[in-house]
Protein backbone atom coordinates (compact mmCIF):
# COMPACT_ATOMS: atom_id res chain seq x y z
CA UNK A 1 0.00 0.00 0.00
CA UNK A 2 1.31 2.83 -1.34
CA UNK A 3 1.20 6.09 1.69
CA UNK A 4 0.52 9.63 1.26
CA UNK A 5 3.58 11.89 2.98
CA UNK A 6 1.80 13.19 5.76
CA UNK A 7 0.83 8.92 6.29
CA UNK A 8 4.57 8.18 6.46
CA UNK A 9 5.74 10.97 8.34
CA UNK A 10 3.12 10.84 11.00
CA UNK A 11 3.82 6.88 10.94
CA UNK A 12 7.19 7.89 11.71
CA UNK A 13 6.55 10.44 14.66
CA UNK A 14 4.53 7.79 16.30
CA UNK A 15 7.59 5.35 16.18
CA UNK A 16 9.61 7.89 17.37
CA UNK A 17 7.24 8.85 20.30
CA UNK A 18 7.54 5.16 21.11
CA UNK A 19 11.27 5.04 20.94
CA UNK A 20 11.05 8.24 23.60
CA UNK A 21 9.28 5.93 26.20
CA UNK A 22 6.17 7.28 25.16
CA UNK A 23 3.04 5.05 24.48
CA UNK A 24 1.20 6.96 22.12
CA UNK A 25 -2.56 4.53 22.64
CA UNK A 26 -1.96 3.94 26.43
CA UNK A 27 -4.91 1.90 28.19
CA UNK A 28 -5.49 3.52 31.43
CA UNK A 29 -8.25 5.13 32.38
CA UNK A 30 -8.44 9.34 32.30
CA UNK A 31 -11.17 11.25 34.87
CA UNK A 32 -12.63 13.96 33.07
CA UNK A 33 -14.23 16.99 35.06
CA UNK A 34 -15.15 19.48 32.90
CA UNK A 35 -16.26 19.87 29.22
CA UNK A 36 -15.56 23.02 26.15
CA UNK A 37 -19.23 23.78 26.24
CA UNK A 38 -20.04 23.91 30.14
CA UNK A 39 -16.91 26.33 30.32
CA UNK A 40 -18.02 28.49 27.71
CA UNK A 41 -21.38 28.83 29.35
CA UNK A 42 -20.34 29.04 33.34
CA UNK A 43 -17.22 30.25 33.50
CA UNK A 44 -18.25 33.72 33.69
CA UNK A 45 -20.70 33.52 36.03
CA UNK A 46 -18.89 30.77 37.88
CA UNK A 47 -14.83 31.20 37.46
CA UNK A 48 -14.23 29.55 41.06
CA UNK A 49 -15.30 26.18 39.45
CA UNK A 50 -12.86 25.90 36.71
CA UNK A 51 -9.75 26.42 38.58
CA UNK A 52 -8.69 22.83 37.89
CA UNK A 53 -10.14 21.46 34.97
CA UNK A 54 -9.04 18.03 33.43
CA UNK A 55 -10.67 17.43 29.68
CA UNK A 56 -9.54 15.24 26.87
CA UNK A 57 -10.12 15.94 23.10
CA UNK A 58 -8.78 16.14 19.53
CA UNK A 59 -6.35 18.94 18.54
CA UNK A 60 -8.28 20.14 15.55
CA UNK A 61 -5.27 23.07 15.21
CA UNK A 62 -2.04 24.79 16.24
CA UNK A 63 -0.63 28.43 16.32
CA UNK A 64 2.73 27.73 17.39
CA UNK A 65 4.39 31.02 18.62
CA UNK A 66 7.83 30.23 20.34
CA UNK A 67 8.31 29.17 23.46
CA UNK A 68 4.26 29.78 23.67
CA UNK A 69 1.25 28.38 21.31
CA UNK A 70 -2.43 28.18 21.24
CA UNK A 71 -4.38 25.63 20.27
CA UNK A 72 -8.37 24.62 19.17
CA UNK A 73 -9.72 21.39 20.99
CA UNK A 74 -12.68 19.93 20.29
CA UNK A 75 -14.10 17.16 22.62
CA UNK A 76 -17.70 15.44 22.83
CA UNK A 77 -19.13 19.27 23.60
CA UNK A 78 -18.09 21.13 21.37
CA UNK A 79 -14.69 23.48 20.93
CA UNK A 80 -12.40 25.65 22.60
CA UNK A 81 -8.54 27.12 23.43
CA UNK A 82 -5.85 25.94 24.62
CA UNK A 83 -3.05 27.56 25.88
CA UNK A 84 0.27 26.00 26.16
CA UNK A 85 4.03 27.51 27.81
CA UNK A 86 7.03 26.11 27.34
CA UNK A 87 8.09 26.49 31.20
CA UNK A 88 4.57 25.62 32.35
CA UNK A 89 4.75 21.62 30.92
CA UNK A 90 8.90 21.74 31.30
CA UNK A 91 9.66 23.92 34.64
CA UNK A 92 13.02 21.90 34.73
CA UNK A 93 15.66 22.37 32.62
CA UNK A 94 14.43 19.51 30.29
CA UNK A 95 12.05 21.13 27.56
CA UNK A 96 11.61 17.79 25.41
CA UNK A 97 7.77 17.86 26.01
CA UNK A 98 7.34 20.83 24.68
CA UNK A 99 10.14 21.62 22.25
CA UNK A 100 9.83 18.05 20.71
CA UNK A 101 6.52 16.59 21.74
CA UNK A 102 4.22 19.01 21.47
CA UNK A 103 5.97 21.39 18.77
CA UNK A 104 7.17 18.15 16.12
CA UNK A 105 5.54 15.28 17.64
CA UNK A 106 1.68 15.90 17.69
CA UNK A 107 -0.66 16.78 14.82
CA UNK A 108 -3.83 18.20 14.16
CA UNK A 109 -6.28 15.03 14.78
CA UNK A 110 -4.42 13.54 17.30
CA UNK A 111 -6.37 13.33 20.91
CA UNK A 112 -5.08 14.50 24.28
CA UNK A 113 -6.11 15.40 27.82
CA UNK A 114 -4.70 18.23 29.47
CA UNK A 115 -4.91 19.54 33.23
CA UNK A 116 -5.28 22.78 33.50
CA UNK A 117 -7.08 25.95 34.54
CA UNK A 118 -9.65 28.34 32.92
CA UNK A 119 -9.06 31.86 31.98
CA UNK A 120 -10.34 34.88 29.55
CA UNK A 121 -7.24 35.67 26.83
CA UNK A 122 -6.62 39.59 26.24
CA UNK A 123 -9.07 39.44 23.39
CA UNK A 124 -11.59 38.50 26.00
CA UNK A 125 -11.43 34.48 24.57
CA UNK A 126 -12.16 32.04 27.26
CA UNK A 127 -9.55 29.65 27.26
CA UNK A 128 -7.94 26.71 29.26
CA UNK A 129 -3.81 27.72 30.54
CA UNK A 130 -2.68 23.55 30.00
CA UNK A 131 -0.33 22.72 33.04
CA UNK A 132 0.32 19.02 31.66
CA UNK A 133 -0.92 17.24 28.55
CA UNK A 134 -0.92 13.54 27.53
CA UNK A 135 -1.17 11.84 24.50
CA UNK A 136 -3.95 9.59 24.05
CA UNK A 137 -4.06 8.63 20.27
CA UNK A 138 -1.72 9.47 17.50
CA UNK A 139 -4.01 9.91 14.46
CA UNK A 140 -2.23 8.23 11.68
CA UNK A 141 -3.96 10.26 8.80
CA UNK A 142 -4.90 13.60 8.06
CA UNK A 143 -8.47 15.12 8.95
CA UNK A 144 -9.74 17.14 6.23
CA UNK A 145 -8.86 20.85 6.65
CA UNK A 146 -12.13 22.66 7.09
CA UNK A 147 -11.61 26.65 7.28
CA UNK A 148 -14.19 28.61 8.80
CA UNK A 149 -14.05 32.58 9.09
CA UNK A 150 -15.05 35.09 11.83
CA UNK A 151 -18.26 34.97 10.97
CA UNK A 152 -18.89 31.00 11.17
CA UNK A 153 -18.99 30.46 7.11
CA UNK A 154 -17.18 27.29 6.22
CA UNK A 155 -14.48 27.29 3.55
CA UNK A 156 -13.15 23.80 1.73
CA UNK A 157 -15.36 21.73 3.97
CA UNK A 158 -15.64 18.35 3.99
CA UNK A 159 -19.04 18.33 2.01
CA UNK A 160 -18.69 15.74 -0.67
CA UNK A 161 -21.87 13.34 0.32
CA UNK A 162 -20.22 10.33 -0.87
CA UNK A 163 -17.40 10.64 1.22
CA UNK A 164 -19.41 12.25 4.38
CA UNK A 165 -21.92 9.12 4.00
CA UNK A 166 -19.06 6.32 3.99
CA UNK A 167 -16.75 7.87 6.46
CA UNK A 168 -18.81 9.33 8.91
CA UNK A 169 -16.96 9.06 11.80
CA UNK A 170 -14.65 12.20 10.04
CA UNK A 171 -18.22 13.48 8.90
CA UNK A 172 -18.90 13.88 12.84
CA UNK A 173 -15.37 15.26 13.61
CA UNK A 174 -14.82 18.15 11.39
CA UNK A 175 -18.90 19.43 10.70
CA UNK A 176 -19.95 19.77 14.24
CA UNK A 177 -23.43 20.54 12.90
CA UNK A 178 -23.90 16.80 11.82
CA UNK A 179 -23.52 15.41 15.30
CA UNK A 180 -26.77 17.92 16.29
CA UNK A 181 -28.97 15.91 13.79
CA UNK A 182 -28.17 12.77 15.31
CA UNK A 183 -28.86 14.61 18.85
CA UNK A 184 -32.07 15.75 18.05
CA UNK A 185 -32.92 12.18 16.02
CA UNK A 186 -32.08 10.32 19.81
CA UNK A 187 -34.45 13.24 21.22
CA UNK A 188 -37.10 12.06 19.24
CA UNK A 189 -37.35 8.33 20.48
CA UNK A 190 -36.84 9.30 23.85
CA UNK A 191 -39.80 11.82 23.59
CA UNK A 192 -41.91 8.92 22.32
CA UNK A 193 -40.67 6.47 24.86
CA UNK A 194 -41.31 8.16 27.72
CA UNK A 195 -44.93 9.61 25.97
CA UNK A 196 -45.50 5.62 25.09
CA UNK A 197 -44.18 4.41 29.12
CA UNK A 198 -46.37 7.18 30.60
CA UNK A 199 -49.36 5.80 29.34
CA UNK A 200 -48.74 2.42 30.30
CA UNK A 201 -47.33 0.95 27.35
CA UNK A 202 -45.24 -2.26 26.93
CA UNK A 203 -41.70 -1.66 25.03
CA UNK A 204 -41.23 -5.30 23.37
CA UNK A 205 -38.43 -6.77 20.91
CA UNK A 206 -40.16 -9.25 17.95
CA UNK A 207 -37.98 -11.22 15.89
CA UNK A 208 -35.85 -9.76 12.97
CA UNK A 209 -35.49 -13.45 11.34
CA UNK A 210 -39.31 -14.61 10.18
CA UNK A 211 -40.50 -17.39 7.81
CA UNK A 212 -43.09 -15.65 6.68
CA UNK A 213 -42.86 -11.54 5.89
CA UNK A 214 -45.90 -9.96 6.28
CA UNK A 215 -47.51 -6.63 8.15
CA UNK A 216 -47.15 -4.69 4.95
CA UNK A 217 -47.12 -4.72 1.21
CA UNK A 218 -42.99 -4.77 0.05
CA UNK A 219 -40.53 -7.01 -1.29
CA UNK A 220 -38.39 -9.00 1.61
CA UNK A 221 -34.56 -9.28 1.69
CA UNK A 222 -34.25 -13.10 1.64
CA UNK A 223 -31.65 -15.30 3.77
CA UNK A 224 -30.89 -18.96 5.25
CA UNK A 225 -30.65 -20.37 8.27
CA UNK A 226 -27.65 -23.20 7.91
CA UNK A 227 -28.23 -24.75 11.49
CA UNK A 228 -32.21 -25.24 10.79
CA UNK A 229 -31.36 -25.61 6.56
CA UNK A 230 -34.46 -23.05 6.28
CA UNK A 231 -34.88 -19.67 4.36
CA UNK A 232 -35.99 -16.65 6.18
CA UNK A 233 -37.04 -13.08 5.27
CA UNK A 234 -35.96 -10.29 7.47
CA UNK A 235 -38.79 -8.61 8.47
CA UNK A 236 -40.64 -5.94 6.85
CA UNK A 237 -42.30 -4.77 9.54
CA UNK A 238 -43.06 -5.73 13.21
CA UNK A 239 -47.16 -5.84 13.05
CA UNK A 240 -48.15 -9.05 12.72
CA UNK A 241 -46.48 -10.45 16.05
CA UNK A 242 -46.97 -6.98 18.17
CA UNK A 243 -50.61 -8.21 17.44
CA UNK A 244 -49.67 -11.83 19.03
CA UNK A 245 -49.05 -9.97 22.05
CA UNK A 246 -52.28 -8.01 22.12
CA UNK A 247 -54.07 -11.32 21.32
CA UNK A 248 -51.75 -12.17 25.06
CA UNK A 249 -53.48 -10.39 27.16
CA UNK A 250 -50.56 -6.86 26.91
CA UNK A 251 -52.93 -3.60 26.38
CA UNK A 252 -50.44 -1.79 24.79
CA UNK A 253 -47.39 -2.31 23.09
CA UNK A 254 -44.60 -0.71 20.85
CA UNK A 255 -41.51 -1.42 19.11
CA UNK A 256 -38.23 0.61 17.83
CA UNK A 257 -36.98 -1.34 15.20
CA UNK A 258 -35.57 -2.20 12.22
CA UNK A 259 -37.26 -2.58 9.33
CA UNK A 260 -35.72 -4.17 5.45
CA UNK A 261 -37.38 -3.65 2.39
CA UNK A 262 -35.52 -5.01 -0.77
CA UNK A 263 -36.67 -1.85 -3.00
CA UNK A 264 -35.39 0.93 -4.14
CA UNK A 265 -32.98 3.86 -2.49
CA UNK A 266 -33.44 7.65 -2.85
CA UNK A 267 -33.50 10.51 -1.08
CA UNK A 268 -36.19 9.59 1.02
CA UNK A 269 -35.72 5.41 1.11
CA UNK A 270 -33.15 3.46 2.62
CA UNK A 271 -33.75 -0.05 2.41
CA UNK A 272 -32.83 -0.37 6.59
CA UNK A 273 -34.95 2.15 8.00
CA UNK A 274 -35.96 2.56 11.95
CA UNK A 275 -40.02 3.02 12.46
CA UNK A 276 -41.89 2.79 15.59
CA UNK A 277 -45.23 0.48 15.67
CA UNK A 278 -47.78 1.25 18.48
CA UNK A 279 -50.96 -1.15 19.38
CA UNK A 280 -53.60 -0.26 21.61
CA UNK A 281 -55.97 -2.34 23.15
CA UNK A 282 -59.91 -1.26 22.61
CA UNK A 283 -58.69 1.62 20.39
CA UNK A 284 -60.02 2.66 17.36
CA UNK A 285 -58.13 4.58 14.50
CA UNK A 286 -60.13 8.08 15.36
CA UNK A 287 -58.20 7.90 18.85
CA UNK A 288 -55.05 7.10 17.18
CA UNK A 289 -55.04 10.37 15.30
CA UNK A 290 -55.51 12.17 18.54
CA UNK A 291 -52.74 10.32 19.93
CA UNK A 292 -50.62 11.11 17.21
CA UNK A 293 -51.44 14.64 17.54
CA UNK A 294 -50.35 14.65 20.77
CA UNK A 295 -47.05 12.75 20.91
CA UNK A 296 -45.87 14.75 17.51
CA UNK A 297 -46.73 18.34 19.19
CA UNK A 298 -44.61 16.94 22.38
CA UNK A 299 -41.62 15.75 19.93
CA UNK A 300 -41.44 18.83 18.26
CA UNK A 301 -41.40 20.73 21.53
CA UNK A 302 -38.84 18.19 23.04
CA UNK A 303 -36.61 18.69 19.55
CA UNK A 304 -36.60 22.50 18.59
CA UNK A 305 -38.63 23.97 21.22
CA UNK A 306 -41.77 24.61 19.16
CA UNK A 307 -44.11 22.93 17.26
CA UNK A 308 -42.97 24.64 14.30
CA UNK A 309 -40.14 23.63 12.12
CA UNK A 310 -38.53 25.06 8.88
CA UNK A 311 -38.11 22.59 6.11
CA UNK A 312 -36.49 24.61 3.43
CA UNK A 313 -38.66 27.61 2.44
CA UNK A 314 -41.55 25.87 4.00
CA UNK A 315 -42.72 26.61 7.64
CA UNK A 316 -44.44 23.29 8.98
CA UNK A 317 -46.64 23.42 12.49
CA UNK A 318 -46.93 20.18 14.47
CA UNK A 319 -49.47 21.47 16.94
CA UNK A 320 -52.90 19.52 16.51
CA UNK A 321 -55.57 19.24 15.07
CA UNK A 322 -54.67 18.20 11.60
CA UNK A 323 -56.88 18.05 8.90
CA UNK A 324 -58.53 15.08 7.85
CA UNK A 325 -59.66 14.22 4.41
CA UNK A 326 -60.31 10.98 2.68
CA UNK A 327 -58.16 9.15 0.34
CA UNK A 328 -61.07 9.63 -2.85
CA UNK A 329 -61.95 13.27 -1.71
CA UNK A 330 -58.21 14.15 -1.98
CA UNK A 331 -58.10 12.67 -5.02
CA UNK A 332 -61.24 14.92 -6.41
CA UNK A 333 -60.01 17.91 -4.84
CA UNK A 334 -56.31 17.71 -6.82
CA UNK A 335 -57.34 16.04 -10.25
CA UNK A 336 -60.89 16.18 -10.51
CA UNK A 337 -61.52 12.40 -10.70
CA UNK A 338 -64.31 10.65 -8.87
CA UNK A 339 -62.74 7.15 -8.27
CA UNK A 340 -65.71 6.49 -6.14
CA UNK A 341 -68.24 6.07 -9.69
CA UNK A 342 -65.45 4.69 -11.75
CA UNK A 343 -64.86 0.78 -12.23
CA UNK A 344 -61.49 -0.69 -12.56
CA UNK A 345 -61.24 -0.40 -16.24
CA UNK A 346 -62.32 3.03 -16.30
CA UNK A 347 -59.44 4.24 -13.58
CA UNK A 348 -56.82 1.97 -15.32
CA UNK A 349 -57.69 4.02 -18.85
CA UNK A 350 -57.49 7.32 -17.09
CA UNK A 351 -54.25 6.37 -15.49
CA UNK A 352 -52.51 5.66 -18.79
CA UNK A 353 -54.15 8.83 -20.16
CA UNK A 354 -51.88 10.53 -17.47
CA UNK A 355 -48.68 8.61 -19.21
CA UNK A 356 -48.69 6.23 -15.78
CA UNK A 357 -47.14 2.90 -15.55
CA UNK A 358 -50.11 0.53 -14.65
CA UNK A 359 -50.65 -2.81 -14.99
CA UNK A 360 -53.68 -6.05 -15.62
CA UNK A 361 -52.51 -6.92 -12.00
CA UNK A 362 -53.39 -3.77 -10.57
CA UNK A 363 -56.61 -3.79 -8.74
CA UNK A 364 -59.30 -0.67 -8.14
CA UNK A 365 -57.82 -0.05 -4.53
CA UNK A 366 -53.88 -0.61 -6.09
CA UNK A 367 -54.67 2.15 -8.70
CA UNK A 368 -56.58 4.51 -6.63
CA UNK A 369 -53.25 4.36 -4.49
CA UNK A 370 -51.15 4.77 -7.43
CA UNK A 371 -53.24 7.91 -8.56
CA UNK A 372 -52.71 9.12 -5.05
CA UNK A 373 -49.06 8.53 -4.75
CA UNK A 374 -48.47 10.14 -8.74
CA UNK A 375 -51.18 12.90 -8.47
CA UNK A 376 -52.05 14.41 -4.68
CA UNK A 377 -48.95 13.48 -2.35
CA UNK A 378 -46.71 16.37 -3.20
CA UNK A 379 -49.61 19.08 -2.57
CA UNK A 380 -50.14 18.16 1.12
CA UNK A 381 -47.31 20.31 3.17
CA UNK A 382 -49.28 20.88 6.31
CA UNK A 383 -49.66 17.45 8.53
CA UNK A 384 -52.87 16.10 6.92
CA UNK A 385 -54.54 12.51 7.58
CA UNK A 386 -55.71 10.83 4.27
CA UNK A 387 -58.11 8.44 6.01
CA UNK A 388 -60.59 5.71 4.66
CA UNK A 389 -58.54 3.40 2.22
CA UNK A 390 -59.43 0.98 -0.24
CA UNK A 391 -59.75 -2.39 1.26
CA UNK A 392 -57.52 -3.93 -1.57
CA UNK A 393 -54.80 -1.89 -0.22
CA UNK A 394 -55.16 -2.55 3.51
CA UNK A 395 -55.72 -6.46 4.16
CA UNK A 396 -55.07 -6.31 7.71
CA UNK A 397 -57.79 -3.26 8.78
CA UNK A 398 -61.32 -3.40 10.01
CA UNK A 399 -63.75 -2.81 7.28
CA UNK A 400 -64.93 1.04 7.51
CA UNK A 401 -68.42 0.88 9.99
CA UNK A 402 -70.57 3.34 6.99
CA UNK A 403 -68.50 3.41 3.83
CA UNK A 404 -68.78 0.59 1.71
CA UNK A 405 -65.66 -1.10 -0.18
CA UNK A 406 -63.31 0.91 2.38
CA UNK A 407 -61.46 0.72 6.09
CA UNK A 408 -60.73 2.38 9.16
CA UNK A 409 -57.27 3.73 7.93
CA UNK A 410 -55.22 6.76 7.79
CA UNK A 411 -51.91 8.02 6.67
CA UNK A 412 -50.40 10.94 7.58
CA UNK A 413 -48.61 13.29 5.16
CA UNK A 414 -46.14 15.96 6.17
CA UNK A 415 -44.74 17.96 2.87
CA UNK A 416 -45.46 15.58 0.16
CA UNK A 417 -44.58 12.62 2.60
CA UNK A 418 -45.96 9.29 4.57
CA UNK A 419 -44.62 9.64 8.25
CA UNK A 420 -46.79 7.37 9.89
CA UNK A 421 -49.77 4.42 8.71
CA UNK A 422 -52.69 3.13 11.46
CA UNK A 423 -55.34 1.52 10.93
CA UNK A 424 -58.04 0.28 13.19
CA UNK A 425 -56.46 -3.33 13.24
CA UNK A 426 -58.93 -6.31 12.03
CA UNK A 427 -59.79 -8.90 14.38
CA UNK A 428 -62.04 -11.08 12.48
CA UNK A 429 -60.10 -14.14 12.20
CA UNK A 430 -62.60 -15.49 9.51
CA UNK A 431 -61.92 -11.92 7.39
CA UNK A 432 -58.44 -11.87 7.78
CA UNK A 433 -58.06 -14.92 6.14
CA UNK A 434 -60.11 -13.90 3.62
CA UNK A 435 -57.87 -10.99 3.16
CA UNK A 436 -54.89 -13.60 3.21
CA UNK A 437 -56.67 -15.32 -0.12
CA UNK A 438 -57.29 -11.95 -2.03
CA UNK A 439 -53.51 -11.13 -1.46
CA UNK A 440 -52.49 -14.46 -2.80
CA UNK A 441 -54.75 -14.30 -5.89
CA UNK A 442 -52.78 -10.57 -6.25
CA UNK A 443 -49.32 -11.86 -6.00
CA UNK A 444 -50.30 -14.75 -8.77
CA UNK A 445 -51.21 -12.17 -10.84
CA UNK A 446 -47.79 -10.70 -10.41
CA UNK A 447 -47.77 -8.24 -7.77
CA UNK A 448 -44.65 -9.40 -5.75
CA UNK A 449 -45.46 -6.91 -3.07
CA UNK A 450 -48.60 -8.28 -1.67
CA UNK A 451 -48.73 -10.47 1.16
CA UNK A 452 -48.43 -14.15 2.54
CA UNK A 453 -50.40 -16.55 3.74
CA UNK A 454 -49.54 -16.55 7.66
CA UNK A 455 -51.88 -19.62 9.25
CA UNK A 456 -50.53 -18.92 12.92
CA UNK A 457 -51.02 -15.17 13.14
CA UNK A 458 -54.61 -16.24 11.88
CA UNK A 459 -54.46 -18.80 14.38
CA UNK A 460 -53.83 -16.35 16.94
CA UNK A 461 -56.79 -14.19 15.81
CA UNK A 462 -58.88 -17.60 16.67
CA UNK A 463 -58.39 -17.20 20.27
CA UNK A 464 -59.70 -13.54 20.69
CA UNK A 465 -57.83 -10.36 19.51
CA UNK A 466 -59.73 -6.90 21.38
CA UNK A 467 -60.51 -3.62 19.32
CA UNK A 468 -57.20 -2.77 18.58
CA UNK A 469 -55.87 0.86 16.96
CA UNK A 470 -52.43 0.21 15.94
CA UNK A 471 -49.36 2.64 14.21
CA UNK A 472 -46.48 2.88 12.76
CA UNK A 473 -44.47 6.29 12.56
CA UNK A 474 -41.10 6.63 10.43
CA UNK A 475 -38.21 7.85 12.37
CA UNK A 476 -36.02 8.81 9.81
CA UNK A 477 -38.37 10.72 7.88
CA UNK A 478 -39.70 12.06 11.32
CA UNK A 479 -35.97 13.69 11.66
CA UNK A 480 -35.92 14.68 8.22
CA UNK A 481 -38.80 16.92 8.61
CA UNK A 482 -37.45 17.87 12.27
CA UNK A 483 -33.63 18.83 11.47
CA UNK A 484 -34.56 20.39 7.91
CA UNK A 485 -32.78 17.21 5.97
CA UNK A 486 -33.82 16.54 2.46
CA UNK A 487 -32.08 13.44 2.21
CA UNK A 488 -32.47 10.60 4.77
CA UNK A 489 -28.92 9.70 4.17
CA UNK A 490 -28.47 12.63 6.29
CA UNK A 491 -30.16 11.36 9.42
CA UNK A 492 -29.06 7.64 9.05
CA UNK A 493 -25.43 7.27 10.53
CA UNK A 494 -24.78 4.47 8.04
CA UNK A 495 -26.86 4.22 5.03
CA UNK A 496 -26.44 1.30 2.30
CA UNK A 497 -24.13 2.89 0.20
CA UNK A 498 -22.43 0.57 -3.16
CA UNK A 499 -19.64 -1.12 -2.59
CA UNK A 500 -16.64 1.70 -2.32
CA UNK A 501 -14.53 1.33 -5.62
CA UNK A 502 -10.51 0.60 -4.77
CA UNK A 503 -8.42 2.90 -6.77
CA UNK A 504 -5.96 1.05 -8.62
CA UNK A 505 -2.59 2.33 -7.88
CA UNK A 506 -0.44 3.25 -10.68
CA UNK A 507 2.03 1.55 -12.44
CA UNK A 508 5.83 2.79 -13.56
CA UNK A 509 4.89 1.72 -16.67
CA UNK A 510 1.42 3.59 -16.03
CA UNK A 511 3.00 7.02 -15.63
CA UNK A 512 5.62 6.40 -18.43
CA UNK A 513 2.20 5.37 -21.14
CA UNK A 514 0.64 9.00 -19.91
CA UNK A 515 3.62 10.67 -20.79
CA UNK A 516 5.34 11.09 -17.41
CA UNK A 517 9.58 10.47 -17.93
CA UNK A 518 10.04 7.53 -15.60
CA UNK A 519 12.60 9.55 -13.53
CA UNK A 520 9.71 11.48 -12.07
CA UNK A 521 7.47 8.42 -10.99
CA UNK A 522 8.71 8.54 -7.82
CA UNK A 523 8.27 12.68 -7.50
CA UNK A 524 4.74 12.35 -8.13
CA UNK A 525 4.22 9.34 -5.92
CA UNK A 526 5.66 11.28 -3.25
CA UNK A 527 3.12 13.96 -4.34
CA UNK A 528 0.09 11.44 -3.39
CA UNK A 529 -0.56 11.38 -7.06
CA UNK A 530 -1.00 7.07 -6.82
CA UNK A 531 -3.10 6.63 -10.07
CA UNK A 532 -3.55 7.86 -13.38
CA UNK A 533 -7.16 9.65 -12.63
CA UNK A 534 -5.78 11.28 -10.26
CA UNK A 535 -2.88 12.76 -12.78
CA UNK A 536 -5.27 13.48 -15.54
CA UNK A 537 -7.05 15.63 -12.88
CA UNK A 538 -4.39 17.31 -11.37
CA UNK A 539 -3.25 20.93 -11.47
CA UNK A 540 -0.13 21.21 -14.35
CA UNK A 541 0.71 24.63 -12.58
CA UNK A 542 0.73 23.03 -9.09
CA UNK A 543 2.70 19.60 -10.19
CA UNK A 544 5.44 21.87 -11.99
CA UNK A 545 5.15 24.09 -9.03
CA UNK A 546 5.94 20.97 -6.42
CA UNK A 547 8.16 19.18 -8.09
CA UNK A 548 11.07 21.69 -7.86
CA UNK A 549 11.02 21.00 -4.02
CA UNK A 550 10.37 17.11 -4.23
CA UNK A 551 13.27 17.11 -6.93
CA UNK A 552 15.30 18.61 -4.35
CA UNK A 553 14.04 16.24 -1.75
CA UNK A 554 14.79 13.09 -3.19
CA UNK A 555 17.90 14.06 -4.65
CA UNK A 556 16.79 13.83 -8.70
CA UNK A 557 19.86 14.67 -11.09
CA UNK A 558 17.78 15.66 -13.65
CA UNK A 559 16.92 18.76 -15.23
CA UNK A 560 13.29 20.23 -14.55
CA UNK A 561 10.41 19.62 -16.86
CA UNK A 562 8.78 22.52 -18.65
CA UNK A 563 5.53 23.71 -17.91
CA UNK A 564 4.31 22.56 -21.14
CA UNK A 565 5.78 18.94 -20.48
CA UNK A 566 3.49 18.86 -17.44
CA UNK A 567 0.53 20.01 -19.38
CA UNK A 568 0.83 16.54 -21.54
CA UNK A 569 1.17 14.61 -18.74
CA UNK A 570 -2.03 15.75 -17.10
CA UNK A 571 -4.23 16.45 -20.83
Amino acid sequence: MLLSEQEILRRQKREELMRMGIEPYPAEEFVVNAYAADILKNYENNKIDYKHVTMAGRLMGFRIMGSAAFAEFQDSTGRIQLYFRRDDLCPGEDKTLYNTVFKKLLDIGDMIAVTGFVFTTQTGEISVHVQEFKILNKSLRPLPVVKRDEDGNVHDGFTDPELRYRQRYVDLIVNPEVRDIFIKRARIITTMRSFFDASGWLEVETPVLQSIHGGAAARPFTTHHNALDLGLYLRIATELHLKRLIVGGFEGVYEFGKLFRNEGMDRTHNPEFTTVELYVAYKDYLWMMKMTEQVLEKVALAVNGTTKAVFGDVELDFAGPYPRLSITDAIKQYTGLDVETLDEVAIREQCRAWGMEVNESMGKGKLIDEIFGEKVEANIIQPTFIIDHPVEMSPLTKKHRTKKGMVERFELFVNGREVANAYSELNDPIEQKERFEDQLRLKEKGDDEAMEMDDDFIRSLEYGMPPTAGIGIGIDRLTMLLTNNASIQEVIFFPQMRPEKKAVIAQESDYVTAGVPAVWVPALQKMNILTIEQLKSANANKIFNDLGGMRKKLKIDEKMPQLDDVKAWVA
